[in-house]
């Protein structure tokens, strides 16, 4: 069965390697790679995966690219999806842990990655404009739509306004009596363990995390540090943005305040948490690949011989990859076979016309939000350099047949040169 798939994901490879920008990036470039050049779902199928991930807590550009793999070949394939995806950006911010002490750490920000941002801001543009054609039809779904933006630009970094926006769209458009569902679908088999292996594993963590904090257990640190990891992943909101922040707090914050008492605790030097965060920003994949290095960080220090160490802080990046992305996998396989199942059901299907008018919404606020932080209204070389980046990749988008890695490669071409 995998063998039928060798194709899709080379597809998914190749993807992986050149999806910079972040999440607001991301779904331009599955539109453009995985609708449109390959065929492999529909425009509306994708937008209704974006929406979907959008409810639901963890990485929302690894749900959306899991759920293309489960359409097409079920949880196997879903899996297989999931690891090619997070295993190169991963791979790149653990090694980063390793290396980082070896590093001028001006020297990390290079110029090459300098037009990335308006790249990505061109790609949101193009994902905008593919999905405002297809969702927004009619005088409610404007409305909707403008709310959502101006909400979600004001109050971008509060991560329950996403899920909370979502569910009000849906409402509104059920005000309507109009829209009757004439879906008849097979209804998915729903898979009960992804959910209890959830719960089972939050539980248990929790449990052995304090009960380890309490007694004092002699190298607790991996034990804490799924927990904590697992535990982000398990609530957040908002994507890697606000999942940043989170650990910022969790590991270096917190334990240098006057009130943690607790001299066990993980810490991560201030210095060494910037530099982690603004390099994930200039890896091709997820940015919760921020794990991978946080996990590395914090068990680095461990004591022991110099390969013992070594073994932790390899032990401590594959902690990070997996706590973080487990829960994401584990609730989108879970719920997405239930939304299939009551999607037949009247009110559901007068919901999907508001939520994915929200969603539009949600792109025509990060575009706007990522605009703010680039130079187009000076007057210098650079700021004309961004706006001809978010033009063009937008047209060459729309009116080329151009594949995303050779744009990406364009722009990384662009910052070497200028």
């Amino acid at each position: 069965m995998l063998l039928r798939h060798v194709g899709f994901l080379k597809t998914v490879f190749w993807y992986t390697l050149t999806a910079f920008g972040g999440p607001q990036a991301h779904f331009g470039m599955m539109l453009k790679t995985f609708v449109q050049r390959k065929k492999y779902l529909s425009e509306q199928e994708l937008i209704e995966y974006n929406s979907f991930c959008q409810l639901l807590p963890g990485a929302s550009s690894t749900q959306t690219i899991t759920l293309i793999g489960y359409k097409r070949g079920g949880i196997p394939l879903a899996a297989l999806t999931l690891i090619i995806w997070i295993v190169p950006a991963c791979f790149i911010m653990g090694l980063l842990s390793f290396l980082l002490r070896y590093f001028d750490r001006r020297a990390l920000q290079v110029d090459i990655f300098k037009f990335i941002p308006p790249m990505a801001v061109g790609f949101l543009v193009f994902a905008t404009a593919q999905a405002f054609r297809i969702s927004i039809k009619n005088f409610i779904t404007w409305v909707i739509m403008i709310v959502a933006a101006i909400t979600t630009f004001f109050f971008f970094k509060l991560p329950l306004v996403f899920p909370i926006l979502i569910v009000l769209g849906g409402m509104v458009t059920n005000i309507s009596k109009k829209r009757i569902t004439t879906i008849q679908q097979k209804p998915h088999k729903i898979k009960w363990l992804n959910i209890g292996l959830f719960v089972f594993i939050f539980l248990i963590t929790a449990f052995l995390s304090e009960t380890a904090r309490k007694n004092n257990w002699p190298n607790r640190a991996p034990i804490n540090l799924f927990e904590n990891t697992y535990r982000m992943g398990s609530f957040v909101f908002g994507g890697g943005q606000v999942l940043m922040p989170m650990m910022y707090e969790q590991f270096s914050v917190r334990p240098f305040s006057r009130k943690e008492k607790d001299p066990e605790v993980i810490k991560i030097n201030k210095e060494d948490m910037y530099t982690g965060m603004g390099i994930v920003s200039a890896v091709p994949g997820p940015v919760f690949s921020i794990a991978s290095f946080v996990g590395g960080m914090a068990l680095k220090d461990s004591d022991g011989t110099t390969s013992k160490r070594i073994g932790m802080q390899a032990l401590g990046c594959i902690i990070g990859t997996a706590a973080i992305f487990l829960p994401s996998a584990l609730l989108v396989l879970f719920f997405f076979p239930v939304w299939h199942n009551i999607k037949k059901y009247t009110v559901v299907y007068r919901s999907l016309e508001g939520i994915n008018a929200v969603v539009v919404g949600f792109m025509i606020a990060a575009a706007f939000y990522l605009i703010k932080d680039i130079s187009l209204l000076e007057v210098k070389l650079g700021s004309l350099l961004n706006a001809i980046v978010i033009l063009g990749t937008a047209g060459i988008l729309m009116y080329s047949k151009l594949p995303p890695p050779i744009i990406v490669a364009l722009c990384l071409l662009l910052g070497i040169i200028f």
